[in-house]
């Protein structure tokens, strides 16, 4: 218990130091300790409450805090149904019959609610739900800012170009980074949030039959993996929405064994072993997997960038009432 809380406290002060300026203007890390001083408490028992029954929901909740900075900046766009006025982003190709959790924030929202009316942000909401994941999950904790305000739109189609895809080479999702204000480190970096959750198999089944329109599967990947996938994963449509483990080493754990599968050929996603393609990027997988220390403290600065994407403060947006719809 020692050690892991010195761990803990380490990068916390560690992240703290390189990501201190941040705080300026924009964000507060005790934002809400007057307004609404439950609000840790709050978070952390709704999260602990649906990952005691399903440790699935973590890898799903932190994948929803992604998806929404993602997309015009971490404004709880992806909380909002569709209206007479935009077509929203949980049936953009991304999300659709993938995206879950909707409503363990929506369960918080109104436990929020009830405690501080009109004072906690859905976006904040998210943005503290995936730190308490990762570390219910054995991750690393870091400092979460506060202080966003939600967004009054959400969109389909911005969904549908911004967010990276599994198909992707990996230079434009490289790009898409850069978009963000995020750089090759963080694509690395966040990529690691795989080790725990699972993918649909029409995510990566190209790679077991038909890799690169050669009629063969990728020769790259590990062959009792890919035996263990072709078994999982046959070639026809009905398998399509049948899940393998993201990290078949340590699921529900996260740890850093996501780097050792890229190492040994055994990523699943075809953009997650490609990080190996690149000298730059498997440099830096390959010193993930040797030092879990290392990508917990990266993982931690790299989540706080994230977390301050496209950010709405002060007078803009608003705070939501419900989540999944403006006021």
């Amino acid at each position: 218990m020692g050690r892991n809380m010195f761990h803990y406290l380490s990068v916390f002060f560690c992240v703290i130091s390189i990501l201190a300026p941040l705080t300026v203007g924009q964000l507060d890390y005790s934002f809400y300790e007057r307004s609404c001083p439950s609000f840790p408490r709050i978070v952390r028992w709704g999260v602990w409450s649906a990952y005691r029954n399903d440790s699935r929901i973590a890898a799903a909740l932190l994948r929803l805090h992604f998806h929404d900075c993602f997309v015009n900046g971490c404004d709880g766009s992806v909380l909002l149904d569709d209206t007479n006025d935009f077509k929203g982003e949980k049936n953009a190709l991304p999300n659709r019959n993938s995206a879950r959790g909707y409503e363990i924030i929506d369960s918080i929202k109104a436990d929020l609610e009830r405690a501080c009316p009109s004072t906690v942000s859905c976006v904040d909401i998210l943005t503290l739900v995936a730190r308490e994941v990762v570390v219910m999950s054995g991750g690393p904790y870091w400092p979460v800012l506060l202080g966003r305000r939600d967004g009054l739109t959400a969109s389909d189609k911005a969904a549908n170009e911004q967010l990276p895809s599994p198909f992707e080479p990996l230079d434009k999702i490289a790009a898409k980074f850069t978009a963000k204000g995020l750089d090759l480190k963080d694509v690395v970096v966040l990529s690691g949030a795989h080790t725990i959750g699972y993918a649909q198999c029409f995510t990566f089944k190209r790679r077991l039959f038909n890799f690169q329109n050669s009629g063969k599967p990728d020769p790259n990947l590990d062959s009792s993996m890919l035996s263990n996938l072709q078994s999982t994963c046959p070639n026809t449509d009905g398998s399509n929405s049948k899940i393998a483990p993201l990290d078949f080493q340590s699921v529900t754990r996260f740890d850093n064994s996501y780097y050792r599968n890229l190492v040994n050929n055994s990523g699943l996603l075809e953009s997650d072993q490609a990080l190996m393609s690149n000298s730059q990027t498997a440099d830096m997988v390959k010193s993930y997997s040797s030092y879990p220390y290392r990508f917990y403290q990266d993982f931690a600065a790299s989540m706080m960038k994230l977390g301050n994407v496209g950010i709405l403060t002060e007078q803009s947006g608003q705070i939501r009432k419900i989540c999944g719809s403006v006021n």
